[in-house]
């Protein structure tokens, strides 16, 4: 409930506004009972019509009264509820927009989009009901009770049984209920996995004909979701009955204690009747109160998981860049052919070393294998270094810690002359350009993905870095600049998606361009014509990764990796004459020549 009212400080306002004419709504309901009595023993025993006609306009006024302030109950609430939720999906948008690599994998996407949309849904119904109904239905119950002792003492001691009873009940369901919410959704993020998985590779899932595998393990998921569904829902609606019994058996013994009081004259017959409303007031409430405890438990489970994704506690993602938490013991650079003097033990800082590798070691989670150990290296502005090795071998995670996507659990990264752990990842991004393994295109125009890259590049820019990528002839044929883009660029072939990704890093103007292994889906000729201009680029400091020897053959240093260590650094020729995995990755590409 804390988290609630967290929430609340900039509607304090509607947060007033709405329980305030809730409660006033509560006092004309408790005022009711009491002119049916008036009318019973006034109006209707001594025949009196006045009587009746008189106080049967005051039931009327009480209606109109508590319908408009129930009205403007309900839009205070409501005010309060969706300004909250919004307010909470811009905040956790943001907050995933900034999350480092290593909080994404530990988070999950389906997760994350689950707390994105059901669960800030759910909160925004609780909000919503606890305004409205948190404090009015405790003063329905409590005040009958007390207007009850005011007609008839001893007939009203039932209250002081049933209400105690019924509160216990309630808050002990409460209790027990949250726990099995909050499993729920785990569920639920599993189903939204599930079907995310399966809607993102149904092309590949009907390629190897696993239609009915995936419908059984999403059947699966989905069974696991309903049973525990039910199960809590079982569990809750318990609620109802109970109360029913403790409530009715309260009624029995009223009417029965109410009888006799009437009998002996202690009381009248419009007394009588007024304490049964008030009893049935009670039951209406607790009714209203158990519903509502219902959606505040499922409330409850889904604003923790919303501020643990927002706070980054344990249940959703941990604060980036923990390193130094972890004792890593990673083994020391071992190179299979490399030049000791180059690439071992710690690497001087230059002043003109653009990029510097020292004794660098990676893992992604603790107690994991390192995905890279013990690299080291140095790279000065203008070189173009190209990365290869087979796959699983760390060329892309050692590429991800250039641009600080994830940090080194050892040693050190230096990029610009600073240390990537310390330094600002949003000025460190902006002055390096990443084409990323999997070409990314997002819904709109070329314009609009050209300008993620610049969103000040000029026309002549974007066209510019558009031919140096070799996109510009089937952009114009689709319509220039302003050429659809669908989502995920699906109405573009494979190698035209990476050709515009490589056009919106270039018109970044970056100072490291990044090409991760983005020419993959790219015939060769069309391959060296982007080199070529990649090339003719000034003061560019290139990272090439490829499983290609003839992407990074030219390259003015070449880093094998195998097996997350550094097989060989040097040039083509070196390489093939000291490193035997470079020979190996080169001849199966190349034909030996005698």
């Amino acid at each position: 409930m804390k988290i609630f009212l967290s929430w609340l400080k900039n509607y304090k306002k509607e947060a007033f506004f709405a329980p305030f004419f809730k409660l006033t709504e509560a006092c004309f309901e408790l005022f009711v009972p009491l002119v049916m009595a008036r009318i019973i023993d006034i109006g209707i025993v001594k025949s009196d019509k006045s009587v009746i006609f008189q106080n049967g306009i005051i039931l009327i006024a009480l209606a109109a009264a508590g319908l408009i302030v129930a009205i403007t109950a309900q839009y205070f609430a409501a005010k309060a509820a969706v300004g909250v939720s919004g307010s909470l999906r811009k905040q956790l948008f943001a907050r995933i927009m900034s999350m480092e690599a290593t909080e994404v994998d530990k988070a999950g996407t389906s997760t994350l989009i689950t707390r994105m949309t059901s669960d800030i849904n759910q909160v925004q119904t609780g909000i919503n009901m606890t305004l409205r109904l948190l404090l009015r239905s405790p003063i329905i119950v409590f005040g009958a009770m007390i207007m009850a002792f005011t007609i008839d003492v001893p007939s009203a001691l039932i209250f002081c049984v049933a209400v105690p009873v019924l509160a216990v009940i309630v808050i002990g369901i409460t209790r027990l209920s949250i726990p099995m919410f909050s499993k729920v959704q785990k569920l639920l993020d599993a189903v939204m996995l599930s079907s995310r998985e399966n809607l993102t590779g149904v092309r590949v899932i009907r390629a190897f004909n696993l239609q009915d595998d995936e419908k059984n393990a999403f059947t699966e998921k989905n069974e696991a979701l309903k049973k525990k569904q039910i199960s809590a829902s079982n569990f809750t609606a318990l609620t109802n009955p109970v109360t029913f019994i403790v409530v009715n058996a309260a009624v029995m013994f009223l009417i029965y204690k109410g009888a006799v009081r009437v009998n002996i004259g202690a009381i009248s017959q419009g007394q009588a009747v007024a304490i049964l409303n008030y009893m049935s007031q009670i039951l209406v409430e607790l009714l209203k109160l158990t519903n509502l405890i219902v959606t505040i438990t499922k409330s409850l489970a889904s604003s923790q998981r919303v501020a643990s994704v927002l706070e980054g506690g344990n249940e959703g993602t941990v604060p980036a860049f923990t390193s130094g938490q972890d004792s890593m013991n990673a083994d020391t650079f071992s190179g299979e052919c490399a030049d000791p003097a180059v690439n071992t033990g710690t690497v001087p800082p230059f002043a003109d070393d653009i990029v510097v590798f020292d004794n660098v070691s990676l893992r992604y989670s603790k107690g994991s294998e390192p995905a890279i150990s013990g690299i080291s290296f140095s790279v000065k502005k203008g070189m173009t270094v190209g990365i290869i090795g087979g796959t699983g071998s760390g060329k892309s995670s050692l590429i991800n810690l250039i641009p600080g996507m994830y940090e080194a659990t050892e040693g050190s990264v230096k990029v610009f002359g600073e240390d990537v752990k310390s330094s600002d990842k949003v000025k460190l991004r902006e002055r390096i350009g990443v084409v990323p393994q999997k070409a990314v295109l997002f819904k709109g125009t070329v314009r609009s993905n050209m300008q993620i890259g610049n969103g000040d590049a000029t026309d002549d820019e974007m066209i510019s870095c558009l031919k140096k990528a070799q996109a510009f002839d089937f952009v114009s044929e689709k319509g220039g600049l302003e050429a659809e883009v669908l989502q995920n660029g699906k109405n573009y072939s494979g190698g035209q998606r990476q050709r515009l990704t490589i056009a919106r890093a270039l018109v970044r103007k970056p100072e490291i361009l990044i090409l991760d292994d983005s020419t993959s889906a790219l015939d060769f000729l069309t391959e060296k014509n982007i080199r070529e201009e990649i090339a003719k680029i000034d003061d560019a400091t290139v990272f090439i990764v490829s499983q290609r020897a003839s992407s990074v053959m030219n390259a003015d240093m070449i880093i094998v990796l195998d097996d997350g260590k550094a097989a060989g650094i040097g040039t083509h020729e070196e390489l093939l004459k000291t490193c035997d995995v470079y020979e190996e990755i080169y001849y199966s590409q190349f034909e030996r020549k005698n």
